[in-house]
């Protein structure tokens, strides 16, 4: 696979743009369903673990143009993020960083909001509920005193920035504190020798003990859920930004080969990486956020390391610009084809939903992977 050049970057950049732009209309004053409906996104209220995605891709088109149109959008966005979490409408789940990093974060690192600035230090505050003292974890969801309910999952690393941004802001050290210590418990738990990732960890809520892994939002329990082993890559990434832990750079090493050792001929992963051929979905968006996370390590490592991850980053993102984009606006109101939210199969319960695709995340880390090659990315992570 060739990669992706400079000049088709910046095209590809354009185009991306240009779709936001249309979109605008229909979701500036309502939020963007977590994926589209024969390849066209309803619009939605701002209540989803998803909806951060859409402000974040507003604010990349804001970043790239300096267009006032999109920061007067995300503004106005920002502040349905604000009345969420004054009013605590759906946020009593660990998605805090996925929801508030990319619409507010974003927003207070590109242009000093300060309301934006109040949102996320807010929802800062909310993740801290989730956090379990037995075990040291941001439990996921649920009730926090029901056994059933007592596990994290491989998602988490992706919400830990928002705690040590929120640190950063305010120099208060219990945001940072509580992220260190979800990474101690992931990196002991999440992994299973060959590199592989638990989606889901449970822990014993009488001793805080390890209990099991599974793969819950996989094929089977002991599968290799695609976006789950994207979200660690991305995650170890930004962990080891932030800690310089060494044993997070030693697991994406690992990670990192296994997620490329189960890709097939386009390098564009089926749904769960038991699958390496054959009729089973796609899931383009975990292409798109192991580029970002190969390009993150990239700024973090010396050359020779650093030039062989930006090499896979630019492979995967030339294999989705030519065959996964989407190229006409009429076919699609997305900016990539082929993803998978939600995929049932006999050994696991999950509600099939967004399955063959545009999926929220997946339109926002491939414009993220765009400005990071670009060169003119500044972080919201």
């Amino acid at each position: 696979m060739q990669e992706i050049t400079q000049d088709t970057v910046q095209l590809a950049l354009d185009e991306a743009v240009s779709q936001v732009r249309r979109n605008l209309p229909l979701f500036t004053y309502r939020c963007q369903n977590h994926s589209s409906v024969k390849n066209f996104y309803p619009p939605c209220d701002n209540t989803q673990w998803t909806c951060g995605f859409w402000p974040g891709e507003v604010c990349l088109a804001w970043q790239h143009t300096k267009d006032p149109v999109f920061l007067h959008a995300a503004s106005i966005l920002a502040e349905s993020f604000l009345h969420r979490i004054e009013n605590k409408i759906e946020v009593d789940h660990h998605d805090m960083g996925f929801l508030y990093t990319p619409s507010c974060v974003s927003l207070y690192k590109l242009d000093g909001n300060e309301r934006a600035k109040r949102a996320a230090l807010l929802a800062a505050d909310q993740l801290l509920t989730r956090f379990q003292e037995k075990g040291s974890f941001l439990q996921a969801w649920g009730a926090m005193d029901e056994k059933e309910n007592y596990r994290f999952i491989i998602d988490c690393l992706m919400n830990l920035p928002l705690l040590y941004w929120a640190s950063e802001v305010t120099g208060d050290e219990r945001y940072r504190t509580i992220a260190l210590r979800h990474t101690d418990t992931c990196l002991k738990h999440s992994f299973r020798e060959d590199g592989s990732t638990f989606h889901t960890f449970f822990m014993d809520p009488e001793n805080g003990g390890p209990l099991r892994g599974e793969t819950c939002q996989g094929y089977r329990a002991d599968s290799f859920w695609a976006r789950g082993q994207a979200w660690a890559l991305y995650g170890l990434a930004l962990s080891y930004r932030y800690t310089r832990d060494e044993r997070c750079l030693s697991q994406l090493s690992k990670s990192a080969a296994f997620f490329l050792s189960r890709l097939p001929h386009d390098l564009i992963p089926y749904w769960d990486l038991i699958f390496t051929e054959g009729d089973e979905p796609r899931d383009s968006s975990s292409a798109s956020i192991a580029a970002c996370g190969f390009l993150e390590m990239a700024d973090l490592l010396d050359d020779t390391q650093a030039d062989l991850y930006r090499s896979w980053a630019k492979k995967l993102m030339q294999s989705l610009y030519a065959s996964y984009r989407v190229t006409d606006p009429s076919y699609s109101n997305g900016l990539v084809l082929h993803g998978t939210y939600s995929k049932k199969s006999p050994y696991n319960t999950c509600t099939p939903e967004g399955v063959d695709e545009c999926v929220s995340w997946g339109d926002y880390f491939y414009m993220e992977a765009l400005m990071r090659l670009s060169g003119s990315w500044s972080t919201f992570w």
